[in-house]
């Protein structure tokens, strides 16, 4: 019986190895067609503007970051928001406890 499950993940080993195996080869390969080797450039050139943007919008003009906040604004306003209140922060619950008046067993 161990030896049935120790054949058993061997073989399951195997074939993930080669799954892995055949996917890793394709991405390290080199682009070797243009446009391929095109999509992979601008695909870099739009991670270094994102990490440098900081989290707002890569080349976005003033319009468009004007756009933006209207936008926000407007949801903020059909969800219960105030003006200019981020939305896109999960909201802080507080609970308090209700004061309950003691039960008298002697009544």
């Amino acid at each position: 019986m161990l030896t049935n499950q120790i054949v058993s993940a061997a073989r399951i080993m195997g074939v993930q190895a080669r799954r892995n195996y055949g996917v890793s080869a394709v991405l390290l390969s080199k682009a070797t067609d243009p446009i391929q080797q095109l999509f992979v450039t601008k695909l870099r050139d739009y991670a270094q503007k994102s990490k440098g943007a900081g989290g707002k919008l890569v080349d976005a003009s003033p319009e468009i970051e004007k756009e933006l906040k209207q936008e926000m604004d407007k949801l903020a306003k059909q969800y219960g928001g105030a003006a200019g209140e981020d939305m896109t922060n999960f909201p802080a619950f507080k609970f308090v406890d209700p004061t309950i008046d003691p039960i008298n067993s002697t009544a």
